[in-house]
């Protein structure tokens, strides 16, 4: 397993009266590719700042392959941002953008002109030396966003977003542009957005989080599979996510009817959060399934339909299927145990934010 390479120790972070993150804990390890994951003003934004030196905790401390790093400007680590807005200098060529960095460092006219063709070929974009930013599209102008930041050889490459400006199409091509890049490069990518499609195509690891602090940590597979609290849940995918009554291990009561369920560990007779995939609902005939319904409204998204169906026990599902069930359709309704998400409620708001009990470490 590769070493730690960051480490955040109790981070505190506020702006005026607004506490951004509290007591934070988090590590990072050689060669991952890390997305921190959340909804505007999570925190994750600032963690990324923090790291490249652009802020400073107001406690707590930040440490690289073990040195404390947390008094020292950007410039003096060994790091490199690229950001939404690119940055690019419009004023200067492509070749003369991707070696700004480097002739700061005085390095020789040869070295630089070896480095800009390596990371031109290494972006895709070989024989663009004398274009301009302005004459290139979005996806080409992050491409050379990349590739004035591995021209410095970082050991960690820091992606605030930078995917968030461009069209759906051009997005995708640069999910898997990434993925190479950190392949061939071998270096650690830390990785904010949103986006909740980036964070499952693209990560090694996924760190969600929520007013400031950390709900889970994982493997896109874990996260999705196995989320900790309804907020996971509900931001990581599509959920249908349901009142229930824990009877006993293994059995779980849904508006009023009993479902088995892989789940141990609740006390009997327990309230909890049930979370259900849409692509776990199974739709077929009346005769068939645990319960009733009918379907109320479909939607055709290209892979799947997207079908909402009112069920006899009162609950209103979202199911995915590659099936075709028209509005009005009487259908049965089928969940196997192994697709129940069983979790205990938030005992108050508090807990719920906090969700520290449930975040398993990471190592």
């Amino acid at each position: 397993m590769s070493k730690k390479l960051i480490e955040l120790k109790n981070i505190s972070k506020s702006f005026g009266s607004n506490l951004v993150l509290d007591e934070l804990d988090l590590y990072i390890r050689e060669n991952e590719f890390v997305t921190l994951l959340g909804p505007s003003g999570c925190g994750k934004t600032t963690i990324l700042r923090i790291i490249g030196g652009f802020e400073t905790p107001d406690i707590g401390s930040v440490y690289f392959d073990g040195v404390d790093i947390t008094k020292l400007s950007p410039n003096e680590r060994q790091l490199n941002t690229v950001f939404q807005k690119y940055a690019l200098f419009t004023h200067m060529t492509v070749a003369e953008n991707i070696a700004f960095g480097l002739r700061l460092k005085k390095k020789s006219d040869s070295y630089i002109k070896d480095k800009i063709k390596y990371a031109l070929d290494l972006v895709n974009l070989p024989g663009y030396e004398d274009r301009y930013p302005d004459s290139l599209s979005g996806g080409q102008q992050q491409r050379i966003a990349i590739a004035r930041a591995i021209v410095n050889e970082p050991k960690v490459l820091l992606l605030d977003e930078p995917l968030g400006a461009l069209d759906l199409k051009l997005r995708q091509e640069m999910q898997y542009e990434l993925i190479r890049l950190k392949n061939e490069l071998g270096i650690t990518f830390i990785y904010v957005t949103h986006d909740q499609e980036e964070a499952l195509t693209m990560s090694d690891t996924i760190v969600v989080m929520n007013q400031g602090y950390i709900q889970q940590i994982g493997t896109p597979e874990s996260i999705y599979n196995e989320p900790t609290n309804a907020f996971v849940a509900d931001f990581i995918g599509e959920s249908n996510i349901i009142d229930g009554i824990m009877v006993r291990d293994r059995l779980v009561n849904i508006g009023g009817l009993d479902f088995e369920c892989v789940d141990e560990g609740f006390g009997k007779n327990e309230p909890v959060d049930v979370v259900i995939r849409p692509e776990d609902v199974e739709l077929g005939s009346p005769e068939g399934g645990h319960t009733t319904g009918t379907v109320t409204s479909i939607i055709f998204k290209g892979v799947h339909y997207e079908i909402q169906v009112e069920s006899a026990i009162g609950i209103n599902f979202m199911v995915q299927t590659t099936q075709n069930f028209p509005v009005g359709s009487f259908v049965g309704i089928n969940v196997i145990p192994d697709n129940f998400q069983i979790m205990h409620k938030p005992q108050s708001e508090d807990e719920e934010i906090l969700n520290i009990e449930d975040i398993p470490l990471k190592e």
